[in-house]
């Protein structure tokens, strides 16, 4: 399965059936990013609240990770049981009753257990739309899907901003809870719309040929994995810079405590433009070019933001890092749908939200090695890397005895790949 363009087969949808789903499922994305980011700007309060240490938050916030990926791990199967749009609604219910939890919380145990909850919601919703949103990107035959992730960054930035409007006047209990029903209400509204919309191509419309296996053979199975590690590489430096950006400014560049908080905002803000203009960027270089293209600028300005001897020169180089991220992710996870069905997209989000929660403590290690500087250079290799392995995916895939027309069954009028 190439990084680009394959000739699709499949009939398509009604244009209003195919555009009414495209703006639920871009809800429920927005909805995904605003309640977490709601959650995660109430952390210094629940901290607060249960007299937690910072390393007994830190075992406790593992709770998030464990629901997320153990959740992952099957709810690729529930999709293809029971459908990617009932499980959808159901994980966003989850997700918003889950949001108030930590604010209930008042031992570091009980908070753990929350965010586990928490977590099985956020791992759950994360693959049910993505491979909802792999469907509609095959129905469109565009390549639409960092729009999808676009609206997960606006609700994250959304949320946060609204967080931090009422941290100072309402309680974490009733922020969360606010944030529990606007997620219920919000759930109601669009998973009614979603669960009326039939999915544009189901599967077994599709010839033969073309039905991603129940059972991954060899070659589907390690593309599904190479793309997982793709998205590995690239979430790994959204995590590091969440967690180790303003330190850097802050200690290694001397920025005020203010101006340091803006580096994981241009970082964050440069993603969500990038990925406003995925489609268009995808539609004039290809899925190859533009992993290949983003992987080698995001190298380029992490390598200027970790070494940088200025401040804004380092706030340039985050923000470049942040456009050069911005669609390796979502590129990473439709290709490992396309090949695989909510299989791959279940393989390929675990392994890049474990790229997430790789790097953060990856970075503190080498900090402690070396120095935060050095250690954040990682992220430069990494993207490099993510570009490396697209590469030559690509051109493992160009090989003669790779192409769908050099196989016996190959149909008629299949076409070479462009880029």
């Amino acid at each position: 399965m190439p990084l680009i363009n394959k000739p699709e087969t499949r009939t398509p949808a009604p244009h209003s059936a195919v555009t009414r789903l495209r703006v639920v499922l871009t809800v429920f994305f927005a909805l995904d990013g605003f309640l977490f980011a709601g959650w995660v700007v109430r952390i210094p309060a629940v901290k607060h609240q249960t007299n937690a240490s910072a390393s007994t938050l830190g075992l406790a916030l593992l709770g998030v990770s464990a629901g997320a990926v153990l959740t992952m791990m099957f709810t690729g199967r529930l999709c293809r049981r029971y459908g990617n749009h009932p499980v959808t609604v159901f994980c966003a219910v989850l997700l918003s009753l889950s949001v108030v939890l930590p604010a209930l919380a008042h031992t570091a145990p009980a908070l753990g257990a929350a965010l586990f909850v928490l977590g099985m919601g956020y791992g759950g919703i994360n693959v049910a739309f993505n491979s909802a949103a792999v469907e509609l990107v095959a129905a469109l035959g565009r390549p639409i899907m960092p729009s999808f992730h676009a609206a997960f960054s606006l609700g994250g930035m959304a949320g946060a901003g609204l967080g931090g409007l009422v941290a100072g006047h309402l309680s974490p209990a009733r922020h969360l809870l606010g944030l529990t029903l606007i997620g219920l209400l919000v759930s109601a509204v669009a998973g009614r719309a979603l669960l009326h919309s039939a999915p544009p191509a189901p599967v077994h419309d599709l010839p033969r040929e073309e039905r991603a296996p129940r059972r991954l053979d060899t070659r589907t199975r390690g593309l599904v994995i190479v793309f997982g590690l793709i998205a590995l590489c690239t979430a790994y430096g959204e995590g590091a810079l969440a967690d180790w950006g303003a330190l850097h400014l802050e200690q290694d560049l001397d920025a005020s405590p203010g101006l340091a908080a803006a580096g994981y905002s241009c970082f964050a803000l440069a993603m969500t433009v990038g990925r406003l203009t995925g489609t268009t960027l995808l539609e004039r270089l290809g899925r190859t070019r533009t992993v290949v293209a983003g992987g080698t600028t995001a190298a380029l300005g992490m390598l200027a933001g970790s070494l940088a001897p200025t401040v804004w020169m380092a706030l340039l180089g985050f923000a470049v890092t942040g456009l050069g991220l911005a669609n390796i992710f979502p590129v990473a996870i439709e290709r490992a749908g396309t090949a695989a069905g909510p299989t791959g997209v279940a393989v390929a989000s675990t392994l890049g939200y474990g790229g997430m929660l790789l790097g953060p403590p990856a970075i503190g290690f080498m900090a402690d090695w070396f120095s935060l500087p050095v250690a954040l250079t990682s992220v430069a290799g990494l993207a490099a890397v993510a570009a490396l392995v697209g590469l030559a995916v690509h051109r493992a895939d160009a090989r003669p005895d790779a192409r769908p027309d050099a196989r016996p069954d190959a149909r008629p009028d299949a076409r070479p790949d462009a880029n």
